[in-house]
């Protein structure tokens, strides 16, 4: 027993020494992550590839590109007004969803006519920036990567993973806020 008193304090001493981390089981690379960019660049730029030959075989009618990344041309224009819709506007728009191979996968009259508060509603990321390039009364055609229209989702229904979308869009009417209109 006197031994163990006086070998207990030696093994507490020995077992204070100097703590070491310990290392992880497994190191994370990033590979994953820099795979999947790489397949997200690749897509977009077919996507983009097959939009531009669409865009060089339409002789009829002259595209433009957006800056947040879709291209669109006019099919009514109001040149009596100067007023695109700003945050908070209420917008009446209707609009419909078709494949770049022309097929529809949801028609302006199977969504109907929507009511749309500038930013402050869910749509998809290309409608959210198409509508605020309209003004009141008119009418363009949209061309959307995939990652502008549903993404690698999909919505859950008729519209499948990484999708690009051709979209009509129809401004029916404007009601600017108060704000918007002191401006």
């Amino acid at each position: 027993m006197k031994n163990f008193l006086y070998v207990l304090p030696i093994v507490f001493l020995i077992a204070c020494g100097e703590t070491e981390p310990r290392r992880p089981v497994k190191t994370k690379s990033g590979s994953l992550i820099n795979a999947s960019v790489q397949r997200n660049i690749e897509l977009l730029n077919q996507e983009e590839q097959v939009i531009q030959q669409i865009i060089a075989n339409d002789t009829l009618h002259h595209y433009l590109a957006s800056a947040t990344g879709s291209w669109y041309f006019y099919s009514a224009m109001n040149e009596e007004s100067d007023y695109t819709p700003l945050t908070d506007d209420l917008v009446t728009l209707s609009y419909n969803l078709i494949s770049l191979e022309n097929d529809t996968i949801y028609s302006m009259e199977e969504i109907g006519i929507i009511k749309y508060k500038v930013d402050k509603q869910e749509l998809f990321p290309g409608l959210r920036s198409s509508v605020k390039l309209l003004k009141e009364n008119e009418t363009a055609t949209f061309f959307f990567p995939s990652a502008m229209a549903y993404g690698y989702h999909g919505d859950n229904n008729k519209i499948g993973p990484n999708v690009a979308l051709k979209s009509t869009i129809r401004i029916l009417k404007i009601d600017k806020q108060k704000e918007n209109i002191d401006n």
